[in-house]
């Protein structure tokens, strides 16, 4: 589990499949209304607390989004003040507001601008020529709004080269460079390794 503050009252909290294993859920037990999953919701935000001081006042709500072969991204608001009488059952009880998201979206990490082209060579020789390249804070992301091949092989051979990435696309989008808009494994391919 990863946590980051965004502000005063929003946090996110990425999840791998991992995570959800080790705490006896799978993916789709996060759309259902079970013990296990209010229990992972209360163990996230007191984490949160204990880590960056993320204090809950009144009611959450929680946003749940899921991506493919990544894990899920949690935003978590405190949403208000509580009242007196409120108060004094916030230690068993917290106000959920929950909305879920699934995403088929592929959105991959990668150290260097190498790994980035070796990826490319191998996903080139198997037909695969789309996608979009980002640079954002030293790394390098490619987004792929779906795959062309069999969804897990694609995320394994991704893997090989890369990290599923913890940043939405949104935020690489809006604060990162985008560098090749479409066509990215073609294009990378074209320029760096066909002779």
């Amino acid at each position: 589990m990863r946590l980051e503050r965004l502000n005063y009252n929003k946090i996110k909290i990425f999840l791998t499949f991992d995570d959800l294993v080790e705490r006896g859920l799978t993916k789709e037990d996060l759309w259902k209304d079970t013990f296990k999953v209010h229990e992972l919701f209360r163990d996230m935000i007191e984490e949160a607390s204990e880590e960056l001081g993320f204090e809950i006042n009144g009611s959450v709500a929680v946003e749940v989004y899921s991506l493919p072969a990544q894990g899920m991204v949690v935003i978590v608001t405190s949403e208000g003040e509580m009242t007196d009488e409120e108060d004094e059952f916030s230690d068993d009880y917290i106000e959920m507001q929950v909305t879920l998201d699934e995403s088929d979206d592929i959105f991959f990490e990668f150290q260097t601008f190498e790994d980035v082209i070796q990826l490319a060579t191998r996903l080139y020789s198997l037909g695969c020529h789309g996608g979009s390249l980002y640079s954002y804070e030293g790394r390098f992301y490619l987004h792929f709004a779906e795959s062309v091949i069999q969804t897990d092989n694609f995320v394994a051979i991704l893997a090989e080269y890369g990290s599923p990435s913890t940043l939405t696309i949104y935020r690489v989008e809006e604060y990162g460079k985008k560098l090749i808009a479409t066509e990215a494994i073609a294009q990378l391919y074209q320029y760096f390794v066909k002779k």
